[in-house]
This record gives C-alpha cells, sequence and structure tokens, in this order.
C-alpha cells in the first residue's frame, strides 16, 4: 500500500480533479491524502477575521463568494444530474455550518473548526466524482484517527490502532481518500497539524499502515540543486537522505516541510516528491540511502538578522554561552546558526519580534553588534569532514562575496553560510557555477 498526497494547487479546479482522479486509479488500494482545494483556506481565514472583528454581514459575503466558486467546480466536475445535487447538497451543509458560527461568539476553536471545512469539502467532492465514474472509494475521516496529545504533538499509538480498524470494516474498497491537514487534540477538539499541514499527515499515515512508499505530488519536479527563480540552469534532484532533504526544506525549500519526513525517516520509508503536471518525470525519492562524497543541492532562507555580543571580560569565563542561549530562549525566539571565539558568540535568528528587548538584556554582557537584512546559504549533501575539500571548494565559489558567518561540523550534511540579502542572487548563482554546472 502506498499513501499520496496531493495539494491545493493539484485540486485547485475540477480539471485538476480529473487529473487526480487519473492518476490515483490505478488499481491499487492506495490511500489518498488531499488538501483543500487553491484558494479556499485563505477565504476561510478571511471569513474567520470578519467573525473575529464581529462583522457578520462581512463573513457572509465571503461565504456567498466561496460558495459560487464550488457552483462552478461543480458544474464542471460531475456529467450527471444525480451527482450534481449530492455535490451542491453537500457544498450547502458545509456553508451553512460555516453561518451559525456568525451568531455567536468566535474564537480559536471555532476558528479551527471553519478551517477544517476545506479539506472536509475537496475529500468529499472527489470521493463522490470517483462513486459517479464508477470506482469504489471510501471516506476515511481524519477527525476519527488523526490526533494529537497534549503536547499538540501526533499520538502515533492512537493513529495506527483507530487507522486500522477503519482499514478493516472498510476493506472491500477500491480506493481510500482522506483529508490532510485537520485533526482532533487530545481533547477531542477540532484542531490541525499545523507544521507541514497535509504532507505531515500522509508521512504518519504511512508511518501507521508501514506503507511501502509515500508520495507527494505538487506542481513543480522534485526538489531542485537550487532555487530557478533566482539561478539559472538548476535541476531536480534525484535522490536525497532524508537528513538532506530536512536540511534543505529547513532553509527554504519551500517543497517540503522538515517536520512532515520524520515519521517516515523512522519507519523507513521512502518518500517520492512528484509532478501532478507531469506525471511521468522521476522527481525526487528521498531515503534512508546516502550517495557519499557528493554535493546535492543549495537553499536560502531569507530574513535573517545576525547578533554578535563580545565582551573580553568573559575570556575562559564559564557560563557566558548559557547566559547568551536563556536570552533568547525567555524570548521564545529560535537561533539558526552560531560561531563562537574566544570572546564572543554570533548567531542568527530569523524572527525579530523581540529584537529590541534581546538586545537590550544582551547588553549586560558585552557589546552587541546586529546586522539585518542577511540572508542564510545552506549548501547540502554529504559533508563528512573527511571529505577532502568540499568545504574549500564551497568556500572558493563565494572568494568575491562577503561571507559574515560560516557554520560547519554541526550537522554532516550542511555548510551554513551567511551573507547580505543583496548578494544572494551572484551567492547562489556562483555556488550553482562552481558546484554543479562545471
Amino acid at each position: 500500500m502506498k499513501v499520496l498526497k496531493f495539494g491545493s494547487t493539484s485540486v485547485g479546479s475540477a480539471e485538476r480533479m480529473k487529473d487526480v482522479a487519473k492518476l490515483i486509479c490505478t488499481g491499487d488500494r492506495n490511500i489518498v491524502v488531499l488538501s483543500a482545494m487553491s484558494g479556499t483556506t485563505n477565504s476561510l481565514v478571511e471569513i474567520s477575521d470578519y467573525l473575529y472583528k464581529k462583522n457578520p454581514d462581512g463573513a457572509n459575503e465571503m461565504i456567498n463568494k466561496l460558495a459560487q466558486k464550488y457552483d462552478v467546480h461543480i458544474e464542471e466536475l460531475y456529467s450527471t444530474d444525480e451527482y450534481k445535487q449530492k455535490a451542491k447538497e453537500l457544498i450547502k451543509s458545509h456553508f451553512d455550518y460555516i453561518r451559525t458560527f456568525t451568531k455567536d461568539l468566535f474564537t480559536l476553536f471555532e476558528e479551527k473548526v471553519v478551517l477544517a471545512q476545506g479539506e472536509l469539502i475537496s475529500t468529499n467532492m472527489m470521493n463522490l466524482y470517483l462513486n459517479e465514474t464508477g470506482v469504489k472509494s471510501v471516506l476515511l475521516p481524519a477527525l476519527e484517527y488523526m490526533r494529537t496529545d497534549k503536547n499538540a504533538e501526533p499520538d502515533p499509538v492512537y493513529i495506527k490502532e483507530k487507522l486500522a480498524n477503519i482499514l478493516e470494516e472498510n476493506s472491500d474498497a477500491d480506493l481510500y481518500i482522506t483529508q490532510g491537514f485537520i485533526c482532533r487534540n487530545a481533547y477531542g477538539e477540532i484542531d490541525n497539524l499545523q507544521r507541514g499541514g497535509s504532507d505531515y499527515t500522509a508521512s504518519l499515515i504511512g508511518a501507521a499502515v508501514n506503507a511501502n512508499e509515500i508520495q507527494i505530488w505538487t506542481d513543480i519536479n522534485g526538489m531542485h540543486n537550487n532555487d530557478p527563480r533566482v539561478v539559472d540552469k538548476t535541476a531536480p534532484v534525484r535522490n536525497l537522505h532524508f537528513e538532506e532533504a530536512a536540511e534543505l526544506a529547513y532553509f527554504g525549500a519551500k517543497i517540503l516541510h522538515p517536520t512532515c519526513i520524520l515519521p517516515a525517516k523512522l519507519n523507513n520509508i521512502p518518500v517520492r516528491l512528484l509532478n501532478t503536471m507531469q506525471p511521468e518525470a522521476p522527481g525526487t525519492l528521498i531515503s534512508n540511502a546516502i550517495e557519499k562524497s557528493s554535493i546535492k543541492a543549495i537553499a536560502t532562507k531569507d530574513n535573517i538578522t545576525a547578533i554578535k555580543v563580545k565582551s573580553g571580560c568573559m575570556l575562559l569565563v564559564t557560563g557566558f554561552l548559557r547566559k547568551v542561549f536563556e536570552i533568547f530562549e525567555n524570548y521564545q525566539t529560535p537561533i539558526d546558526m552560531v560561531t563562537t571565539s574566544e570572546v564572543g558568540v554570533s548567531v542568527t535568528i530569523d524572527n525579530c519580534k523581540h529584537l529590541d528587548e534581546i538586545v537590550d538584556d544582551l547588553k549586560k554582557y558585552g557589546t552587541v553588534t546586529v546586522d539585518k537584512d542577511m540572508v542564510i546559504v545552506c549548501v547540502v549533501g554529504d559533508m563528512e569532514w573527511d571529505n577532502l575539500g568540499f568545504e574549500a571548494s564551497i568556500v572558493n565559489a563565494l572568494k568575491d562575496i562577503p561571507v559574515r558567518m560560516i557554520s560547519y561540523g554541526g550537522s554532516n550534511y550542511n555548510v551554513s553560510l551567511l551573507v547580505k540579502a543583496t548578494d544572494k542572487q551572484r551567492a547562489l548563482q556562483a555556488l550553482s557555477t562552481h558546484l554543479f554546472n562545471k
């Protein structure tokens, strides 16, 4: 059994839904995870915003606009009056339900219920379409098996047990359709997985059913070796180790969220990234296999701020780093990169919400310098320290570009460099030319 996940652009229109149906109807009893149709979640967020502001008229106007879009999708998707009517009744029930929230107090709990309607609608529409075409598909309601614990982390034991029971009850189905992103929390309330959304759902399901493979279908041909929006002559990477994929995802490769593949990695289930628009393309295979002595790809993380704390008084004094890092912890501000010397430390952050308070507290321990508008450039591959010349090749490629920080040795899979945002394009092009396009 495989788990196939399709994102919002893959099911963004009636025509796209039909294309997805062709891809999943292969005769295999796979589990298909669907996101909300493209644009739906943004509309539901806007509806929620009106409800927070106690503007029911604005909310109802947005609900009507979204419902009209779905009326068009229904006419284009279904060919029989019977299924068009079923779909219209389905859509009406969901939007009528959303309208009930215009009458009462609206909180974060109600917002999560409203946001869940997008995935519930898309999966019901797909299931109806498959049934209309003669496919015996069955809906697996994510709200009946996908649950998080009191720490808001997925509960794998509960997920595996509940999902196994539902699959057994529907063992005669040709295909299974389920929602991505949504779940219930430990208290039974409708919630969502946040990080990675539907990708995370697919990975959790794959681990629960011990799938042969997890497929993430998007609108690009796998993960590229550099940012094609910025750099010429990029190419898809055919094979990645899980750690390499996680590094690329964390440092800006938008095709995948770094958290979502962890269940697949732990259960040794390969993840394949594929293109709905070009299904014949091989895409990218992510697994626990490592390709030795190779540099795979480059990613960037924008809007970075570098902070340097220097204090001669701290030379050979214990506790300096602890005090510095505790400040960032107190303000719930994650650190990306760290470099140290005998008398100081430089770190980078991507969240400047508490920057002024952090700088004020750091001044108790030394002189503080702040550099804004920076970019982390992450070079990913087999970066074991005994691979001769890798770090030299990377640094040499940037010989004409000022580099603020270099981080190497914290991971066996990346070298990170900090440059000015204005040097981003030059840095990425230089690295591509030097490392991949010789």
